[in-house]
């Protein structure tokens, strides 16, 4: 078993601490925010924009081109892959999978979205999508139903928006 803590930005631990003190606020009726002097210059970003950053994703996939993918990805992200049992911790690992899965000529549509904000600077989107897929030598098309968990976090210096973990994996069969 091999077991790597990796140590994210203070704002995410702040998120973090923000989320559970909004839960706790709306238990009870009261609200809370935290606020990150680091955000000063960023929206609270919308439920709409963060489902949005899928659309980029997926229009990442379309170019075929996995390096356009891996941009999309913090340098220390960690990606589950929907279809390989290898999780990808670096950019050259993220590069690989999607170097094998683009040949399938992917294409994702949402099924179901639940968005949760974390502050300013990170968001949560989970949920369930469907892969079409074309098998690279026979042409057959096929579909992947699978769930998803993108987490991300948006970029200090850039204001960009970046993958620092993402899990898909295919539905349990009925």
């Amino acid at each position: 078993m091999q077991i790597t803590f990796r140590a994210r930005p203070a704002r995410i631990a702040l998120a973090v601490v923000a989320a559970g003190t909004l839960l706790t606020g709306a238990a009870s009726g009261v609200s809370a925010a935290a606020p990150d002097e680091r955000s000063a210059g960023h929206h609270r970003p919308t439920e709409a924009e963060i489902r949005a950053l899928f659309d980029d994703w997926n229009d990442a996939l379309a170019t075929e081109d996995p390096e356009a993918v891996a941009d999309l990805y913090a340098a220390d992200a960690v990606l589950e892959p929907t279809l390989s049992d290898v999780i990808r911790t670096d950019r050259a690992g993220i590069v690989d999978y999607f170097e094998h899965f683009l040949l399938q000529r992917p294409s994702g549509e949402i099924d179901a979205s639940y968005v949760e904000l974390l502050g300013r600077d990170a968001a949560v989107d989970s949920g369930a999508y469907t892969f079409t897929l074309t098998d690279p030598e026979t042409g057959e098309v096929s579909e992947v139903p699978a769930r998803y968990t993108f987490v991300y976090e948006r970029d200090a210096h850039t204001g960009a928006w970046r993958i620092v973990n993402h899990h898909s994996s295919a539905m349990p069969e009925g």
